[in-house]
């Protein structure tokens, strides 16, 4: 039986380390996948569990479910009303700036199972990330047009909750997330792929703060990098930047 890494449990409250390529819970975007986090997490408990935010499947990181219907109740609030904060570790093309917030308008994305008879045409929605740059690094080797290839390693923080907000974010700003196959740079994912053997989203959920809804204590969670992104932190001598 799968089984997936628990980060934190009490009686109301579980968080699970998820691996990038999973899906969190069954979805029309993926109709043929079978697997997902919400199932295996139901059988390695041997009880219900309800999903409280989403990382998309090739995003890994921290996933925080209920335990019971009042807590879902209870933490969709927080989560609705930009209570929780949460950030992630990427690695964009480009040397980005030190600082930056990036405000700029995002439609919700349309979804076969939940939108059924919703218009497609959504609004634009305020969306807002911040991000720090951690680290760059500028390798020797021609990528597109360009005789050198220049990365930043960045801590980013969506202030609010859009679909694939920090994907499409770092797109805007031309400083697409490594590995990204929707909104990213194709001749980059290439590079990564041949010299570094990564075939995946290189975007982490690396932590998640919130008022238990019981106990009314901080909490903070943190998600250790899985193999692949640890082996290339290490091969461009960024395993020692701290990621607090």
């Amino acid at each position: 039986m799968k089984t997936l890494s628990i980060l934190y449990q009490d009686r109301h409250l579980v968080a699970v380390n998820k691996p990038s390529g999973l899906l969190v819970h069954r979805s029309m975007i993926d109709r043929h996948e079978t697997e997902n986090a919400m199932r295996i997490l139901r059988d390695q408990l041997r009880q219900w569990v309800w999903p409280l935010h989403r990382l998309d499947k090739p995003t890994s990181g921290v996933l925080v479910f209920a335990l019971d219907k009042e807590t879902a109740r209870l933490m969709t609030q927080s989560f609705s009303s930009e209570k929780v904060s949460k950030y992630y570790l990427a690695i964009v093309r480009g040397f980005t700036k030190e600082l930056e917030r990036i405000d700029y308008p995002l439609k919700d994305l349309w979804d076969k199972m939940t939108d059924q008879k919703a218009t497609r045409d959504k609004p634009e929605k305020a969306s807002v990330t911040e991000y720090r740059r951690l680290a760059t690094v500028e390798l020797p080797y021609p990528v597109g047009r360009y005789c050198t290839a220049r990365y930043s390693l960045i801590k980013v923080a969506p202030l609010t909750g859009r679909n694939r907000q920090i994907r499409r974010h770092m797109k805007h700003i031309f400083h697409p997330v490594v590995g990204d196959t929707t909104y990213g740079d194709g001749k980059q994912n290439d590079f990564f792929r041949k010299n570094f053997n990564c075939f995946r989203l290189l975007l982490h959920a690396k932590g998640i703060e919130f008022i238990h809804p019981y106990s009314e204590q901080r909490i903070h969670i943190q998600a250790p990098l899985d193999p692949t992104f640890g082996s290339i932190m290490e091969a461009l001598k960024w395993d020692m930047v701290g990621l607090s």
